[in-house]
């Protein structure tokens, strides 16, 4: 059994991988680190876990962790997550960070959104974690910079246009609408009951930390620098990202010829779903699971294409994804663990 540890495990994007992962054949979770719940068992801060599990959290160091396990997966806020990695990988074990420590390569870019990286030598050693563009490179990987939960729908849904350069890459607008559970687990006022229920709006336009993540991924695929402008915004749910993608078409092509093109393109690709003319994907039709659901029309009188694109944030966007590297930076079956039907309703 390959033994795995989650760094920072008290959070919701932990909660999540300890769920996938104990239902994983190949895996055994024996470590689990939070210095606030030190020595507190699992089931009483996630009351899910009730006689599934009797561990218990643990204060403890990179060092005490790397002696326990194979594989760390880092669920760490932005900037903490750069000071445990050398310490995993000096001691020959493979991480899958899930902060944005090491998803953009141009260091002086990361300082500009985050803040002063002190090992910016590593950067070049990570791989950014999307399978569907960077299955080779994953396996191969030591170090997994896992893609953050904007990104990942966005870059799938334009991946195959960019890469026959079917768009105007200076036209792209994308309006997104995330879950709550995106702002993670610490008491915000701007995500308290009260504050959200019954409520929808947009935050941080143009400014979220997410856009240079998806420039430079767009950019490596499109073969050009890339700017978007980006709209997110925040849903009255606990779970989901929708994305609405705007792009000015440079091909004629019809809609049924477009979703076959993407159709082809994601054949292979056990987690990318490709609706029907006329058909657009819900975030109810992925919550839970590791799906990314796609639907695309063309708008004729403006000449633009309009994708769809729906993943749950937790895992496809976090969690599922992580696993999905692990898997195959382990040699496991790609989606061993993560077989998992949507709940619906």
């Amino acid at each position: 059994m390959l033994k795995v540890g989650i760094y920072g495990a008290s959070g919701y994007t932990g909660q999540e991988l300890l769920r996938l992962l104990g239902r994983h054949p190949e895996v055994d979770v024996v470590a689990l680190t939070s210095r606030k719940f030190n020595g507190v068992p699992v089931s009483d801060v996630f009351p899910v876990f009730e006689g599934l599990t009797d561990r218990k959290f643990m204060d403890a160091s990179p060092h005490e962790v790397a002696g326990l396990c194979d594989v760390v997966f880092l669920a760490l806020p932005h900037g903490v997550s750069m000071e445990a990695v050398p310490l995993f990988l000096e001691a020959g074990k493979k991480v899958i960070d899930l902060s944005a420590d090491f998803r953009l390569r141009d260091i002086n870019i990361y300082e500009q959104w985050y803040r002063k990286h002190i090992v910016p030598d590593l950067i070049k050693e990570a791989v950014y974690g999307l399978p569907e563009l960077y299955r080779d490179d994953v396996k191969a990987a030591k170090l997994v910079a896992n893609p953050g939960c904007y990104p990942t729908g966005v870059i799938l849904g334009l991946a195959p246009l960019l890469k026959k350069r079917w768009i105007d890459i200076t036209s792209i607008i994308v309006d997104s609408k995330s879950g709550v559970s995106g702002a993670g687990r610490e008491p915000q006022i701007g995500t308290l009951f009260c504050e959200v229920d019954e409520g929808f709006k947009a935050y941080k336009i143009n400014q979220h930390r997410h856009i240079p993540e998806m420039e430079q991924e767009l950019g490596l695929l499109a073969g050009s620098d890339v700017k978007i402008s980006f709209a997110p915004h925040l849903l009255p749910v606990n779970r989901g990202i929708l994305n609405t993608i705007y792009a000015t078409l440079q091909k004629s092509v019809s809609t049924a010829a477009l979703i076959d093109f993407y159709k082809e393109f994601y054949k292979d690709e056990k987690f990318v779903r490709i609706y029907k003319v006329g058909a657009f994907p819900n975030i109810s039709s992925v919550k839970g699971s590791n799906y990314c659901d796609i639907g695309l029309t063309i708008d004729s009188r403006t000449k633009r294409v309009i994708i769809v694109s729906t993943i749950d944030n937790l895992v496809k966007g976090a969690a599922g994804q992580a696993i999905q590297n692990m898997n195959l930076m382990c040699g496991f079956r790609e989606d061993t663990g993560l077989d998992l039907v949507s709940l619906f309703p």
